[in-house]
């Protein structure tokens, strides 16, 4: 990945590339920290995603068991109403993937407004710990999953 983005640089220039990478990058994640600014965290700790006009968790009414990111929507939302402690007790992983998603927006911008090259900057310096990057990631991802089960053993 980090070769060809330097291919494409070369071709385009660094502030245009990055540029153009960022735009999209913010819409998105700005797009989601207002979904999560808009909708009232639900009171069960899940749920949160029909507001949004998406439909009930196929898992959950399958299973009655929660999905990995069940709550992840919610979380979002406290984390968007300052309210963390109540965000991580809800499913934590949730909570980091906020902070990313707000690191991504922020990140955006700053690439927006005065483009530094710091996605470059920025994958060069994640590129060599990839694997346990990824490894971490899904080992979270397992214990906000984990995390939610206990929470939701009595109702399932």
């Amino acid at each position: 990945m980090i070769a060809s983005l330097t291919a494409m640089r070369d071709r385009i220039g660094a502030r245009t590339l990055s540029r153009l990478v960022s735009v999209p990058l913010a819409v998105g994640s700005g797009a989601v920290l207002a979904a999560a600014r808009w909708v009232q965290p639900a009171a069960e700790g899940h749920g949160t995603h029909l507001q949004l006009g998406l439909r009930p968790c196929s898992v959950l009414a399958w299973t009655g068991y929660p999905c990995p990111m069940c709550g992840a929507t919610t979380t979002f939302a406290l984390m968007a109403d300052l309210r963390p402690f109540d965000a991580i007790a809800n499913q934590p992983f949730a909570a980091v993937l906020f902070l990313l998603c707000l690191g991504v927006f922020g990140l955006s911008a700053a690439e927006i407004a005065v483009p530094r090259d710091r996605w470059q900057r920025l994958f060069a310096a994640l590129e060599p710990h990839e694997g346990g990057a990824a490894g971490g990631f899904l080992l979270a991802m397992a214990l906000g999953w984990a995390w939610k089960l206990s929470q939701m053993a009595p109702q399932t």
